[in-house]
């Protein structure tokens, strides 16, 4: 029997307790471990590939211009007062509200937090991206 894959999904964002609202695209959900090589006296056929530290690359969220919009300037108002690493949630959902999969994000500051640019004479909806930092992800 195949899986069934949602084709629609969007991404809910709580840090700290605060629910920061729903997003349309979350990229940058990943890890690289830096590899040191060990070459052994006596031994030619290979090195030793030893893992050493990881790195969290940074999570890229954006979606257009709601009310939610509101409670990211909240949330960036606390950091810019006392910049304080806490920990959140990132939840992939569909349509119906069903979770498809959960990550918690350890030790959250933000890196950047992109505004709405708004042309007329476009008719694209106005676009908001919050790029966030973190000491870890743990799948739940």
């Amino acid at each position: 029997m195949s899986e069934l894959y949602a084709s629609s999904v969007f991404f809910r964002l709580a840090i700290g307790g605060n629910d920061l609202g729903a997003f349309h695209t979350c990229s940058g959900l990943g890890a690289r471990v830096e590899i040191e090589q060990f070459s052994e006296g006596g031994n030619n056929g290979f090195t030793h590939q030893l893992p050493s530290r990881i790195t969290w690359s940074n999570i890229t969220l954006s979606r257009p211009v709601t009310s939610d919009t509101a409670k990211v300037s909240r949330w960036l108002d606390q950091i810019i007062r006392q910049v304080e690493r806490k920990n959140g949630e990132i939840v992939a959902l569909k349509p119906n509200l069903t979770t498809i999969a959960k990550w918690q994000v350890l030790g959250i500051v933000p890196v950047s937090w992109q505004g709405p640019s708004f042309d007329p004479a476009q008719s694209q909806p106005a676009i908001e991206t919050l790029e966030i930092a973190h000491e870890g992800l743990l799948s739940s």
